[in-house]
């Protein structure tokens, strides 16, 4: 907001006696500007102390210096500018009330001469020319003083009545135009009540004025209905007059209601910062600042006092308001410092949590943020200045990556569970395959493009991986005993089967580290055999029951190295998966 043109925008308004309460609402606002201003240069020093940077420190202290002059020079520019508001406003009233006592001066000699005329007067023409020119001026006259424009009204009217009753014109007036003003006259009764209804007082007291001049102006009604026309008009008039009087005196009344109310906010507001001695806590500030911002709130909602008390009150209530905030902003300057240090390492902790938002990796990036989320905790609040911040970036970051698992998670339950429908149809055409026992080879075929199939298909869902796949084993376990093969090929056919079963598993990785280690365990314990035959052959010695022996352990030693060949070539078989 511009105040500089706003408050000579009013000091040049042409009402200027009108537009007190926005000129006063201007100022204050124009007053919370400023003060709100040194707040902020205030702050920006504090804080550039803060960081030791003399740089900083005096390119602040520059800024501040700057600003505190602009605001000097706007304060004068607007006060010189309301000072002629106030002397313009002064004046204003000096000529309204001198302006309403010259208008009732002027309507008194109205009055006089009226008397005159209905008291001496006797030339019709004359009298009803001299009652025409009073009429003509007395419409003319402004306002007079409101606690005499009742008293005048009744008297002007009065002397109205008894001018067209005295006057002897009356005799010659047809009857017709009397039953005519005494409709005339019911008309404007009843828009006086409903002028009664209305609820906006300026505007009741200006059509007011206008009714009563226009029922001045009618003219007079038949003698036998005057007096009950009278009394209707008059119970209408003094009844407005009565509501206008009580909306003066229910708004003294409220004003001095709502300055009580004041006071015991004021009250209340000085304990709390009388309060602040025994603060030694953040926590324990934040309560007395909540308690006075709320009083600060429930001030707000009354309306204004008396003026002259309403403005030393509002002045005694921001003083009061200034020192406790004052002094919150020097105690917590004090902290401030471990409140930064908090934040840096909350920071640190942000980090970290942005660096693994994006991440893949489920299982380990959710440990990781959830200890990161015990790290935050362990380090305690950062302080009001930024701590909602803070938290609501580190907040957002772990949402991201919790919120995008959560998403990958729902679209794997869907195929897994679309994966169980086709792994059980796969296990219902293997449990209706019949083996050909004359086919062996398309036997094995078809076997193993139903471990490729089974095992293609992908996850099912985990609580029901081992009861799916342990019953598709067993039935190909069934099925391949089932085909007649030599002790050997049945090994191999039956290992190689066991691989392909495998694939199909819910954790074929770990299987199959677990059977490479099975069977490296066999081929240490094979070459533990060998190492102890090789070693008795030592003992032999030469003759011909010795070589028989000798041959026998070569033979048993030769048997070993071929099932460690063996083993080898099924290590060989075995997935890297």
């Amino acid at each position: 907001m511009n105040f500089i043109e706003k408050i000579k925008e009013y000091a040049d308004h042409q009402e200027i006696l009108k537009i007190g309460r926005d000129v006063n609402k201007l100022r204050t606002q124009f007053e919370d500007y400023l003060l709100e201003e040194e707040r902020k240069s205030q702050v920006a020093v504090l804080e550039a102390k803060d960081t030791e940077d003399s740089e900083l420190m005096n390119k602040v202290a520059e800024t501040t210096k700057n600003t505190l002059t602009e605001l000097a020079l706007l304060k004068d520019n607007f006060y010189e500018a309301y000072s002629v508001f106030k002397e313009r406003r002064k004046a204003a009233s000096e000529e309204k009330s001198a302006t309403e006592q010259k208008n009732l001066s002027e309507k008194v000699t109205l009055i006089n001469q009226l008397k005159e005329t209905v008291t001496s007067e006797e030339n019709i023409s004359a009298a009803f020319a001299s009652l025409k020119e009073i009429q003509e001026k007395w419409k003319t006259i402004g306002d007079i003083p409101r606690e005499k424009r009742n008293e005048i009204q009744v008297e002007y009217s009065h002397l109205l009545d008894d001018f067209f009753y005295n006057i002897k014109i009356y005799r010659d007036l047809k009857d017709h135009d009397f039953h005519r003003n005494a409709q005339l006259k019911h008309k404007l009764i009843d828009q006086l009540k409903e002028l009664g209804k209305q609820n906006k007082i300026k505007e009741i007291e200006t059509q007011l004025k206008v009714l009563q001049n226009d029922w001045n102006d009618i003219g007079p009604v038949p003698n036998e209905e005057w007096e009950s026309i009278k009394e209707l008009y008059w119970t209408e008039v003094r009844s407005i007059y009565n509501k206008i009087n009580r909306f003066y005196d229910d708004r003294r009344v409220k004003m001095i209601a709502n300055l009580e109310q004041k006071k015991e906010l004021l009250e209340k507001t000085k304990e709390l910062v009388a309060s602040r001695i025994k603060a030694d806590s953040s926590k324990a500030w934040e309560t007395i600042t909540k308690e006075i911002l709320d009083i600060q709130k429930t001030w707000k909602t009354i309306g204004f006092g008396p003026k002259k008390e309403n403005d030393a009150i509002w002045k005694e209530f921001r003083a009061e308001c200034d020192v406790f905030f004052d002094a919150k902003k020097e105690f917590f300057s004090e902290i401030q410092g471990e409140y930064d240090k908090i934040a840096e390492k909350k920071r640190e902790i942000i980090a970290k949590a942005k660096a693994l938002k994006d991440s893949k990796e489920w299982r380990d990036a959710a440990g990781k943020l959830k200890e990161l989320q015990s790290q935050w905790k362990k380090i305690g609040h950062s302080g009001i200045k930024h701590e909602q911040k803070l938290w609501k970036e580190f907040r957002s970051h772990c949402d991201a990556f919790f919120n995008a698992r959560q998403a990958t998670f729902d679209e794997k339950d869907k195929q897994n569970e679309a994966n169980l429908s086709l792994k059980q149809a796969v296990i219902e055409r293997i449990k209706t395959y019949k083996v050909n026992e004359d086919d062996k080879e398309k036997v094995l075929a078809d076997l193993k493009a139903f471990s490729t199939e089974f095992s293609a298909i992908g996850h099912v869902p985990i609580k029901m991986k081992d009861e799916v796949f342990n019953t598709f084993k067993k039935i190909m376990d069934a099925h391949y005993k089932s085909i007649k093969m030599s002790a050997e090929e049945q090994e191999q056919i039956l290992f190689e089967a066991k691989i392909d079963v495998l694939k199909a598993s819910g954790n074929a990785s770990r299987q199959f580290d677990s059977m490479k280690m099975d069977l490296r365990k066999n081929i240490d314990a094979l070459q533990k055999d060998i190492h102890q035959l090789e070693n008795n052959l030592g003992f032999f010695a030469n003759s011909k029951g010795a070589d028989s022996l000798r041959k026998e352990v070569e033979k048993k030693v030769d048997v070993l190295k071929s099932k460690i060949i063996a083993i080898r070539k099924q290590i060989k078989m075995i997935p890297n998966e």
